[in-house]
């Protein structure tokens, strides 16, 4: 079979971690090879970015410098990693990858989603997933999960820390882009109970791995 690219994507607390997690347990359990990653992050060189991109003791940062870090770490993790993985046939599941920059930084951030595409474009050397999911939920229940979350870790990390606005406007830009592509990107209910959620999405990506062994 030829590689598979499936990503995550959704707001804060819509639990897309954890749900990328079962999915590629229950796909090793199949028998597939999967290389499982994240962004920002990946690579070494990703994770020391991701170390400055959420460490909330970072005060100020421009939203333009914000989106070219994010963009390294992809240049990086698509060269080193992704694409790779991808040549020796490997299912990649990636938490997070080019529509978050779109969602975070072209919406949330409001630099401009065309911007965003054109630069992602660069960074990804035009690499697009196959299928992505996309865990939906209000803003107030995933801001309430988050806050949950921090009060058992003991911090909110800098993305995390945004006003509502911030993370209503990535909400919103999320849906849009399920719109537009619509062939590739699915809207999944993030209220649902969580094995619920996750053999809802089980069912769908093993139909799009049916269809890819199909297809050769």
């Amino acid at each position: 079979m030829a590689g598979l690219f499936v990503t995550f994507e959704g707001i804060e607390g819509c639990g897309k971690t954890t749900q990328a997690e079962i999915l590629r347990l229950n796909l090793e359990h199949d028998g597939h090879r999967i290389v499982f990653t994240r962004e920002p992050g990946g690579t070494e060189v990703g994770e020391r970015i991701r170390e400055v991109l959420l460490d909330n003791r970072i005060r100020g940062m421009e939203p333009l410098t914000e989106l070219f870090l994010y963009l390294a770490s992809r240049a990086q993790h698509v060269h080193e990693l992704i694409r790779p993985a991808l040549g020796e046939g490997a299912i990649v599941i990636c938490d997070r990858f080019a529509d978050a920059s779109l969602a975070y930084q072209g919406a949330g951030r409001k630099i401009g989603t065309s911007r965003v595409a054109s630069l992602n474009e660069v960074a990804t050397q035009g690499l697009v997933p196959d299928y992505t999911v996309l865990i939906d939920l209000p803003v107030e229940v995933g801001l309430a999960r988050m806050s949950a979350r921090a009060r058992g870790k003991g911090k909110e990390d800098r993305i995390e820390q945004e006003e509502m606005d911030f993370h209503l406007r990535v909400r919103d830009a999320y849906l849009a882009l399920a719109r537009e592509y619509s062939g590739r990107i699915e809207v999944f209910d993030g209220r649902l109970e969580r094995e619920e959620l996750a053999q809802n999405i089980l069912s769908r990506v093993r139909r799009v791995v049916d269809e890819r062994l199909k297809n050769g």
